[in-house]
């Protein structure tokens, strides 16, 4: 007794000492504040908002954080897969391990959303775990600091809050890279081939291994641990084969969310076109359209922004402190009552570019996994003949998030008003998803 005693008892100081580390402090306390602060806004301020005209007024309850593609996870948990080759959205475009994961915990009595929001938010939380103790070592500790700000406050990061997919890739990802650095191979393997069951951009891990391993001569072990990580995708297609008669079955089902294979050049003029002129262009969209400018105030209004921004940090040695932030702050305040198009253009554009081109600018400050991973990552993405969701995409790619936290700990200032802009459109994001509009 005096022994089981004095176990428990070690075993609760060494939980408290590993609790009180800034290994574990900082990451957990960005996570639980904003899970406060989208909580908050779908929660508290949503329902309190009049409803948009795309959108619904929603009600206070778990089933504000179940919408979009929560309905198909909830359908799989639930009835499992459906699927029929007419070029039709079905729910075989979505990888099993996260609606698998939902089913177990709902065996053991936790309803739908519960489960949901459970797996997604504690993945999250050893997500910004393993991943600050991770860019610590490779980088220093300012950039921990700033990637996992950038991971919990950026604004896609409102997908790790609701029941999505989010939050588990981005655990099983960064272990898998993490223990790949760290020629722990059997956590490689394992992890890996979870992460290739959890999302298709899991399968961008597989060549990032290999590719790695051949760069840095690594042993055979490691070759073999990025072929294992496509266990879960061989699994999945086995199950496609078994059910579907068809290997490639979650391939097929792509076509009906992403029409076709390979770049979508038209696609993305459309959403290039559309940041400055709104759904004034129409290109490849709407037959029998004269096209032509229908509605002078979006262009208007966007050319006023991109003006003030430019000329307030053109001229910002001149101004005094207080008028430069002011004016920042307008700026940010009238994103948020930007058209949410806009919003989600933006992002796509940024998250994409911007990010691949910060990747590439520091990748001699990460590891040579994660920069083939990213750019493995990216490439997939350009390849996957749409651009639906692609900031929501790119946001998984976790080496992304490490390269923006780099560049912004290198500018302290401009990364606190970088930071002022993530939280505002997070929130709006957050506001926008409880009232069933569509972010990205």
């Amino acid at each position: 007794m005096v022994k089981a005693q004095m176990a428990i008892s070690t075993l609760v100081a060494a939980i408290a000492k590993f609790i009180w580390t800034d290994d574990f402090l900082f990451p957990a306390s960005m996570w639980l504040v904003s899970r406060i602060f989208i909580g908050t806004a779908m929660l508290l301020i949503a329902p309190n908002l009049p409803a948009l005209q795309d959108g619904i007024t929603p009600h206070f309850g778990w089933g504000i954080f179940d919408a979009w593609d929560s309905v198909h996870y909830r359908a799989i948990s639930t009835e499992g897969y459906e699927f029929v080759d007419d070029g039709k959205q079905h729910n075989l475009a979505f990888f099993p391990l996260f609606p698998v994961s939902i089913f177990i915990f709902m065996k053991f009595g936790f309803p739908f959303e519960l489960a949901g929001l459970i797996i997604n938010n504690l993945a999250f939380l050893g997500t910004l775990y393993f991943l600050y103790s991770w860019v610590k070592k490779q980088c220093g500790i300012s950039a921990a600091h700033w990637t996992i700000s950038v991971m919990a406050y950026c604004p896609m990061s409102l997908f790790t809050g609701v029941i999505y997919t989010e939050g588990l890739y981005l655990l099983l990802s960064t272990i898998a890279l993490r223990a790949f650095d760290q020629k722990q191979y059997v956590w490689t393997a394992i992890c890996g081939a979870m992460a290739t069951a959890t999302r298709p951009t899991g399968m961008a891990l597989i060549p990032a291994f290999l590719i790695t391993a051949w760069k840095q001569n690594k042993p055979l072990t490691a070759y073999i641990a990025g072929l294992l990580s496509a266990t879960g995708l061989l699994i999945f297609s086995v199950y496609c084969k078994l059910n579907f008669n068809d290997f490639l079955a979650f391939i097929a089902a792509q076509k009906g969310w992403r029409p076709s294979l390979g770049f979508d050049w038209e696609g993305w003029l459309n959403m290039f076109m559309q940041i400055p002129f709104g759904n004034n262009w129409y290109f490849g969209w709407v037959e029998n359209d004269e096209g032509g400018i229908k509605d002078f105030w979006y262009p208007l209004f966007f050319g006023l922004i991109v003006i003030s921004s430019s000329c307030l940090f053109y001229w910002r040695k001149y101004f005094n402190p207080l008028i430069f932030y002011a004016g920042y702050a307008i700026i940010i305040l009238s994103l948020i009552i930007a058209d949410q198009g806009l919003i989600n253009n933006l992002l796509n554009v940024s998250m994409i570019l911007g990010s691949t081109y910060l990747l590439w600018y520091f990748r001699q400050q990460l590891t040579p996994v994660m920069v083939v991973y990213g750019f493995c990552g990216i490439g997939l993405l350009l390849a996957s003949g749409g651009t639906i969701s692609l900031s929501r995409l790119g946001y998984g790619i976790v080496p992304l998030s490490a390269a923006i936290g780099i560049c912004l700990s290198r500018y302290p200032r401009q990364a606190y008003l970088v930071m002022g802009l993530f939280i505002t459109l997070l929130g709006k994001l957050a506001i926008g998803f409880a009232q069933e509009i569509w972010v990205g």
